[in-house]
């Protein structure tokens, strides 16, 4: 199966069951397994200083403000770079590209253990925060390395997986910090350990990982891709699913100490388990939309989201904390839920959209997995752009009135838009069978939507 140096795979054809049983399946695993560990250190790397700003008290002069400002430019980076790092893929090899994106999470890291101490300016902070940004984009390199190694009928499982392990390390990094903040230990503490996690992650991807001959540097399909609506049109559904997720993820624990008077201590005690509880979830996500069609997961997920938000801005002006704690927590569980469907969508779309074309077979297959793979990087960076409205909305909520309330409005809004959106692009049945100028190839790919 592998005919030149590097680890690279010639042929790979996973739609083909006799060899995606005897060898496929076995090589994917393994590549999905070293993936989701790079990745999963790149999004405890991307979200260090969700951590970070729990240790950073009065000594450091930094206003909630400012706080809010510096998670904002970190999730900024992290969505930027997914563009670059998704066709990063195409040019290095996954592999080589694992091994690269992982190694560079070192810079980020060693730049804040120096830093990281009272009397360092706030723009300096600002610097190294935009170094870390870097770590959001391996799940961009990573969704489409392992986008190419499995079967259509197997990806709404196997990104899920990716991408909630990936999302693990939101919690993990919180998990650390909390065991370090109760053991009267300093942020630099918590920089040494993940140093040494970065190397041994650099080196079992150049060890264990493959590349693949068939995902060739194509410049056509990213052209392509951002001349389909369908691309901008998912963007914004993975706005409400991530960017809801990745924004609150940063934003909860600064939300408890400055609305509710948390210390930090306490504040890592309960910000770890929303973002837990919704990445582990994110492949039922997957799971449940490669079975009952991710537009409708989506769409009831996003009405459970808008609802739960409805609570929250209730629990926020009571100033209930318990209630705040346990509807935040459900929350993330459904962004989680959502983040897996919207995902599952995409190969489906493009795949709709090839047939729709008269395209049949393998040819269909491959014409679908060339613009999604390239959509997938342009959606995930427009959907990290989410967290960032999150904490700009959160940001601007307390410099007005001292609490997130508005913030909770609008992200009600936004979630009234995903479902509107949702329902009338991939739901909604054509009003008339004739007469609309439509013929049956186009009819029957809208209603096909349904199913993806």
């Amino acid at each position: 199966m592998k005919a030149r140096g590097g680890r690279w795979i010639e042929y790979w054809d996973p739609e083909n069951e006799t060899f995606w049983k005897e060898t496929g399946r076995r090589t994917a695993r393994r590549n999905l397994f070293f993936s989701v560990l790079s990745e999963h250190i790149g999004f405890s790397v991307w979200t260090l200083w969700s951590v970070l700003v729990l240790f950073m008290g009065p000594e450091y002069g930094l206003s909630p403000a400012d706080k809010f400002l510096l998670t904002s430019v970190v999730t900024l980076v992290g969505a930027v770079v997914r563009v670059p790092y998704t066709f990063a893929v195409a040019v290095f090899g996954g592999r080589n590209w694992t091994v690269v994106s992982a190694s560079m999470l070192l810079v980020p890291t060693l730049a804040a253990f120096v830093v990281m101490e009272p009397g360092t300016s706030f723009s300096t902070f600002l610097l190294v925060g935009l170094l870390a940004g870097i770590g959001g984009g391996n799940f961009a390199s990573s969704m489409t390395n392992i986008n190419a190694f499995f079967p259509l009928r197997e990806k709404g499982w196997a990104l899920g997986l990716n991408a909630g392990g990936g999302n693990v390390g939101v919690p993990v990094i919180q998990l650390v910090a909390l065991a370090i903040i109760g053991a009267s230990g300093g942020p630099r503490v918590l920089l040494g350990i993940y140093i040494p996690l970065i190397l041994v992650a650099a080196v079992l991807a150049a060890r264990f990982m493959d590349n693949l001959t068939t995902v060739k540097n194509d410049t056509g399909a990213a052209k392509d891709a951002a001349r389909d609506a369908h691309t901008w049109i998912m963007s914004v559904l993975y706005v409400g699913t991530f960017g809801s997720f990745i924004g609150y993820s940063f934003a909860f624990g600064q939300v408890l100490t400055t609305q509710f008077g948390r210390t930090p201590l306490q504040a890592a005690y309960l910000t770890f388990i929303g973002p837990l509880l919704g990445s582990l979830v994110r492949p039922l996500g997957g799971r449940l939309a490669d079975r009952y069609g991710g537009s409708r997961i989506t769409l009831w997920n996003f009405v459970a989201m808008a609802a739960a938000t409805a609570v929250l801005v209730v629990a926020s002006m009571e100033r209930s904390l318990a209630l705040f704690v346990t509807v935040f927590v459900a929350l993330f569980v459904l962004s989680g839920l959502g983040n897996g469907s919207t995902f599952k969508m995409i190969p489906h779309i493009f795949h709709s959209k090839a047939l729709a074309r008269g395209l049949t077979g393998e040819e269909a297959v491959l014409h679908g997995r060339r613009l999604s793979g390239a959509a997938m990087g342009l959606i995930g960076a427009v959907g990290g752009l989410g967290g960032v409205g999150i904490n700009l909305a959160f940001r601007q909520s307390f410099l007005s009135s001292g609490s997130g309330t508005g913030a909770f409005v609008a992200f009600l809004a936004c979630y009234a838009v995903c479902i509107a959106v949702t329902w009338s692009v991939y739901l909604r049945r054509p009003a008339g069978r004739s007469g609309t100028g439509a013929g049956p190839a186009a009819e029957e790919t809208r209603r096909s939507y349904a199913e993806v």
